[in-house]
């Protein structure tokens, strides 16, 4: 069983999302610096611009906004991947180009969520029901 330190060296040293599998899991810090949990954010399919999210925290920072922090920050950094982002205001997301296909990108609490391939009103209809059903 690998010791807490020897698990944050090794998974602080993987910085670059390039193939499958690749994953980036940094720290989450308090406003005081204290270690609190940790987003997890791998890979999944390079073709497909998949990935999966995660995060961990201590029982004493959960409910405190920081699973949502880090979703908000993902979603800021992906918006700048996309061509031409528009603002849809009343999701807080962004519909635009990902390489060949459009995509609608959003935020609900601690979730981040999206719906591709679809043109912008069936992609605001679709991301209407997706986000219905997450809590």
């Amino acid at each position: 069983m690998l010791a807490v330190a020897e698990v944050l060296e090794r998974d602080a040293a993987a910085t670059r999302l390039a193939e499958p599998d690749d994953y980036v899991q940094p720290a989450i810090r308090d406003a005081s610096g204290t270690l609190v949990g940790t987003m997890y954010f791998r890979l999944a399919s390079v073709d497909d611009r998949t990935a999966e999210i995660g995060w961990a925290l201590l029982p004493r920072a959960q409910g405190r906004g920081y699973a949502r922090e880090a979703a908000a920050l993902l979603l800021f950094d992906y918006k700048k991947r996309m061509e031409n982002p528009k603002l849809i205001p009343h999701f807080g997301g962004y519909y635009g180009k990902d390489g060949d296909r459009m995509v609608f990108v959003f935020a609900k609490g601690s979730w981040v969520a999206g719906v591709a391939g679809l043109p912008e009103k069936d992609a605001d209809l679709a991301a209407r029901e997706l986000a219905a059903r997450l809590n």
